[in-house]
């Protein structure tokens, strides 16, 4: 019976010995003690990381706006008459002062030399009638009405000397004409649309954006414009006139911007997206977005800071793809944990590892 109850007692101890044990090495390995190390000291936890980097930040404001030429007119005629001439051709480029069209001069040439008879006779009237008012043998009304036809003469040769300068039609700048409306031959009345002119050597976009940002736009600022009809092209402007009323329908501010178009690939009437940059930081502090963790209405990360994790409070700014601003609390010389934050804590020891090193290598063979 003693023997009986001494086993039972040594294998309680067992038991219990065994227990203990089990529930120390669990116990270490849950807090990340060294098993085997003879100090006991946490081991190393192995996670991602990435160094903070500098780049540009831009803040932009995106809209869209309709392209309008730099200069557009529709070239009409100014007098009534017969085209006997039409010298350009359909979607031709021309230059300042080049001759588009003529109209039959004629009957404005003839009223030009009448008029110009007419002055001329009151021209000598009035040379006679000066030398005797001097001699003091002709009234000052008779001198008055005289001086008055003269002047009257005058003016009537210069408006129609005008009226026969408007048979020829120029161009009033450099660009690209449209498709005429006229024909050779044709009759055409004061107003009547010949063909529109557009110079798109530049190009001006208009565009709105809320009124909150008033403060925060000056001419001079860039815009970035893609077209729908080049999706994979960017071009670039600058804002030259903001319009000083803000739309009380919408609370928009008129913007208007310059963009260069050597190779006229913009034409007006395009519709546009517009990226408005108000402002741009070239040594911004960059991050993985992945490296934050949240903690309530704050943000941190962990620094490695002598192999050790630093919890680290940040204030964030713009985020970009994949990438967010720091505004404060980091330095580009700083390295930031971007994976396995679950894993450790204030001042635990750290190990960074390559992420790619854990993926399986595909044997040549297999590979496509």
């Amino acid at each position: 019976m003693i023997n009986r109850s001494n086993r039972l007692f040594w294998i309680m101890v067992v038991i219990a010995v065994v227990a203990v044990t089990v529930w120390g090495v669990t116990h270490r390995a849950e807090n990340g003690v060294d098993q085997q190390g003879s100090s006991g000291g946490p081991r190393a936890m192995p996670v991602e990381a990435a160094p903070v980097k500098a780049g540009t930040v831009s803040e932009e404001v995106e809209t869209v706006g309709t392209l309008q030429a730099n200069e557009s007119v529709v070239i009409r005629s100014e007098i009534a008459g017969r085209i006997i001439g039409i010298d350009f051709s359909e979607g031709q480029a021309v230059q300042d002062g080049s001759v588009l069209v003529r109209i039959d001069p004629a009957e404005y040439k003839a009223q030009a030399e009448q008029a110009g008879a007419v002055f001329h006779l009151n021209q000598m009237n009035y040379d006679r009638a000066r030398q005797l008012n001097e001699e003091k043998l002709l009234s000052p009304q008779a001198y008055d009405e005289i001086v008055a036809k003269l002047r009257e003469s005058q003016a009537n040769l210069a408006l129609f000397q005008a009226r026969l300068d408007k048979t020829t039609l120029r161009a009033p700048f450099s660009g690209r004409l449209g498709l005429r409306l006229v024909s050779p031959g044709g009759y055409v009345q004061p107003g009547q649309a010949i063909v529109n002119l557009e110079d798109i050597g530049a190009i001006k976009i208009d565009f709105r954006i809320p009124e909150v940002y008033l403060g925060r736009v000056h001419t001079g600022q860039t815009v970035n414009l893609q077209a729908d009809a080049m999706p994979e092209r960017m071009f670039e402007g600058q804002i030259y006139a903001i319009d000083p009323r803000i739309d009380d329908a919408s609370r928009t501010i008129l913007l208007r911007a310059h963009v260069p178009n050597p190779r006229g690939d913009l034409r007006p009437g395009m519709f546009a997206r517009v990226k408005l940059v108000l402002a741009k930081r070239p040594n911004a502090i960059l991050i993985p977005e992945q490296a934050l963790v949240p903690m309530g209405q704050d943000q941190f990360v962990y620094r490695i800071v002598d192999g050790k994790a630093a919890l680290t409070k940040v204030k964030i700014g713009r985020r970009l793809e994949g990438l967010v601003e720091i505004v404060e609390g980091l330095r580009t010389n700083d390295t930031v944990v971007t994976g396995g934050q679950t894993k450790i804590f204030e001042g635990a020891p750290v190990m960074v590892i390559d992420p790619s090193a854990a993926k399986p290598e595909v044997p040549a063979a297999e590979k496509p």
